[in-house]
């Protein structure tokens, strides 16, 4: 009995981190564009990889606005690579209609965000997580 016990235990202690929240996965508060608008996305896995969704917009004032942009998937396809890296994912700026192949690094509560189109690459900035 004592057996089958630890062998349950063990494989709760195995199998958790596959059950384990990556830690890109939460809200993110965008840099502001080129308008001083800024956003939150909602990461969070879609199949083996991360996809983020806006759920809401702010004007430079940082007041609630009506955006037609909320609930359109912002990131989509990243890869985590593993020590804070994610890439292989493209990332839509609204403000400039442009979709980058891009690239993601997490330090702490900071993700900084990459990408480019053909030759011409952008910095996305650094998002930071909205605590709740």
């Amino acid at each position: 009995m004592k057996r089958l016990a630890l062998t349950a235990v063990l494989a709760i202690l195995v199998a958790a981190p596959a059950f384990a929240a990556d830690p890109v996965e939460g809200m993110w508060q965008t840099k502001p564009d080129d308008n001083g608008n800024f956003g939150y996305i909602q990461v969070q896995p879609c199949g083996t990889k991360f996809c983020g969704t806006l759920v809401k917009s702010f004007d430079k004032d940082g007041k609630p606005m009506q955006s037609d942009n909320v609930g359109k998937q912002i990131v989509w396809d990243m890869v985590a690579e593993g020590n804070g890296a994610y890439g292989e994912g493209k990332v839509w700026s609204p403000d400039r209609n442009k979709t980058y192949n891009s690239k993601m690094k997490l330090t702490g509560d900071n993700l900084a965000v990459s990408g480019c189109v053909f030759f011409i690459c952008r910095d996305g900035g650094t998002w930071t997580r909205v605590k709740n």
